[in-house]
């Protein structure tokens, strides 16, 4: 287990301002995310898995910007991985008031074919890595803060051959749902986004230009939704909607 909190730049007290920890930072919805809550004025950290070298990157930018982050490392669904992570975070902002889960992965194929190696490492990010990420955030979150995580619309639309993806970003909405309940008094809210097709790397991964163009066509505003669609729902969830918990809010031009 490998754990790497990275500062680009020397960070200040944020105890003033907020704070986000963005898991899955460098991926195409993650990465807007950062750069919309350092745009609102969060003081906010780039979590990566793998890709130091990018989540480095994009914190050095926000910073040079003149806002304030870091980068820190590890796996989601390592405990001891994402409480240093966490410690990380606190140490050089003073606390932690939004957590957002972008980070997984989606591999598809019809459950008849499905390799169960893919399923269990699908389940290891997705599933666990956001449940063990809300579990630091549920212990760690200041008052007043948000935890949103990160679903799909194909939970509605149940395309073929997503149908291991799909139950476990079922898992992730009960989770959130429960979660939400259980913060009760804490003024803590819980939500997650469920985008439609956004045109990241990871949803056009293995898709023809007319596969893709369908899914364009899918919803009555006819595009594919961009990382920043999503990020403006995430905005909305991580700052001003402290009314909105324990839903699900579906990102997806009107797909059904």
């Amino acid at each position: 287990m490998t754990t790497t909190a990275t500062t680009t730049t020397a960070p200040r007290a944020a105890r003033e301002g907020r704070v986000a920890l963005v898991t899955g930072g460098t991926g195409g919805i993650g990465e807007a995310v950062v750069e919309r809550l350092a745009a609102d004025g969060f003081a906010v950290a780039v979590h990566y898995a793998g890709n130091k070298t990018k989540a480095e990157e994009l914190a050095e930018r926000i910073s040079a910007a003149g806002g304030q982050a870091i980068a820190v490392g590890g796996d989601v669904a390592d405990e001891q991985a994402m409480s240093a992570a966490f410690d990380a975070v606190e140490t050089a902002f003073g606390g932690i008031d939004v957590v957002v889960n972008t980070a997984g992965i989606m591999l598809l194929a019809p459950i008849a074919e499905l390799d169960l190696d893919d399923l269990d490492r699908m389940y290891r990010t997705n599933v666990r890595g956001t449940f063990v990420v809300s579990q630091q955030a549920a212990r760690r979150l200041r008052r007043g803060g948000a935890i949103i995580n990160v679903s799909t619309s194909v939970t509605r639309t149940q395309l073929p051959t997503y149908g291991a993806y799909v139950a476990g970003k079922a898992a992730v909405e009960s989770i959130t749902l429960i979660l939400a309940r259980e913060l009760r008094g804490r003024d803590i809210t819980v939500n997650t986004v469920a985008p439609g097709p956004v045109a990241t790397p990871l949803f056009l991964q293995g898709k023809d230009e007319a596969a893709v163009a369908a899914f364009g066509k899918a919803a009555p505003l006819e595009r594919l939704g961009e990382p920043g669609d999503i990020a403006e729902s995430v905005a909305f969830l991580a700052g001003p909607a402290r009314w909105v918990n324990g839903q699900v809010l579906f990102t997806n031009g009107g797909l059904a």
